[in-house]
C-alpha cells in the first residue's frame, strides 16, 4: 500500500475508546440482540450507545461509536482460542516451561547420565569381563596346567605322580573347553597340591613329650571283636618345626588338616615302641619314617597297616 492510499492510525486513546465501546456492546447483549439481530438500522443502534454513554457522563463522537460498531461486527477486540493441534500444543508448552522446564531437564540429565553409565560403562566391562573369561579358559587355564605338569614331570622321581598329573591335565582342559571355569580350576588346584606334595621334605617322628599319648589301642566300630593299635606321630620339616597336613581318618572317612595323628600298626611294633618308653620315658627308635623329595609317600622305617586316625 502506498503512502497516498495508506490509512492513517487512529490516535492511541481514540483506539481505547473504540474498544470500550465494544466491551460495552458485549455487556449489553439485550441490546445487541435487538439491534444487530432485527432490521433496525445502525443509526438506531449508535444512539442507543450514544444514551447508554451518556448515562455515565461520557461523551463519545459518533465516529467511535461507528468504529465500535464495526469491530464488534467485524470481530475485532476479540479472542478467539486457537484450534486445538499440533502447534497449539507445542506454543502452551513453551508458555509453561517454567513450570516444567526444570523437572524435564532434570530428568533428561538423569537419562542421559544413566544411558552413558550403562552403554559407556557398564556394557564395555560386561564385554571386557566376558572375553577375560573367554581368554582364561582358551588359553590362561590350559597354559597353566601345561607348566605345572611340567614341573611335575621334571622334579618327580616317580611314575605314579606323572601318571596322576596327566589325567588331572586330560580332565581340566576338558572343562575348560566346555567352558566349565570351576572344574577348570579345580584341575589347577589339584596339580597344585600333587606338586607341593612332591616338593615336601620331612621326618616322620614318634611324640614324646608330656601331656601327649605316644600310643593307643581301640576298638573298631565294624569289628568290635579286633584290635587296632596306633603309635602317635608328627612330621617335621628340615628346620624341626612342625608340620600340617592333610590325613585321611580311616574310621570318620573324612581328611582333615592336623599336626599330630596315629598311624595303625601291628601290635608287635606298639609293644616294641611302648617297651622302648617304658625303658627310660625316651623312645630311642622314635623315627617311624621318611618322605624325600620328589617322592608322594612316606618310606616307613617300621611296618605299617595303612591306615590312620585323626581323633582318639
Amino acid at each position: 500500500m502506498s503512502k497516498a492510499t495508506a490509512k492513517p492510525s487512529a490516535p492511541l486513546d481514540e483506539v481505547m475508546l473504540a474498544m470500550d465501546v465494544v466491551d460495552t456492546l458485549r455487556h449489553q447483549q439485550n441490546l445487541v440482540a435487538r439491534e444487530l439481530d432485527g432490521v433496525t438500522r445502525e443509526q438506531q443502534l449508535i444512539e442507543r450507545l450514544r444514551a447508554v454513554y451518556h448515562q455515565q457522563g461520557i461523551e463519545v463522537p459518533d465516529h467511535i461509536l461507528k468504529e465500535g460498531v464495526s469491530a464488534l461486527a467485524e470481530s475485532r477486540f476479540t479472542y478467539d482460542p486457537p484450534a486445538p493441534g499440533l502447534g497449539t500444543t507445542l506454543a502452551r508448552l513453551y508458555v509453561g516451561r517454567k513450570q516444567w522446564g526444570r523437572p524435564a531437564m532434570a530428568g533428561l540429565i538423569a537419562l542421559v547420565v544413566l544411558a552413558v553409565g550403562y552403554f559407556g560403562v557398564w556394557q564395555p566391562y560386561q564385554r571386557g569381563q566376558a572375553e577375560q573369561a573367554r581368554l582364561e579358559l582358551s588359553e590362561g587355564l590350559p597354559a597353566e596346567m601345561d607348566a605345572l605338569y611340567q614341573t611335575i614331570y621334571e622334579e618327580t622321581k616317580v611314575q605314579q605322580a606323572v601318571t596322576e598329573a596327566e589325567a588331572l591335565v586330560e580332565r581340566g582342559k576338558a572343562f575348560a573347553a566346555e567352558g566349565d571355569r570351576a572344574g577348570a580350576q579345580d584341575a589347577v588346584a589339584r596339580l597344585v597340591a600333587l606338586r607341593d606334595q612332591l616338593r615336601l621334605e620331612y621326618v616322620l617322628r614318634v611324640v614324646n613329650r608330656e601331656g601327649v599319648q605316644s600310643g593307643f589301642w581301640t576298638f573298631p566300630e565294624i569289628n568290635t571283636e579286633a584290635t587296632n593299635y596306633y603309635v602317635v606321630v608328627e612330621a617335621l620339616d628340615p628346620d624341626g618345626n612342625a608340620l600340617t597336613l592333610p590325613i585321611l581318618n580311616e574310621e570318620s572317612g573324612e581328611t582333615e588338616e592336623v599336626d599330630i595323628w596315629g598311624v595303625r600298626v601291628s601290635e608287635s611294633v606298639y609293644d616294641s615302641v611302648a617297651a622302648d618308653k617304658r625303658d627310660d620315658g625316651i623312645i630311642q627308635s622314635n623315627i617311624m619314617g621318611r618322605k624325600s623329595d620328589g617322592f608322594l609317600d612316606v618310606e616307613y622305617a617300621v611296618p605299617v597297616l595303612g591306615g590312620a586316625v585323626t581323633r582318639w
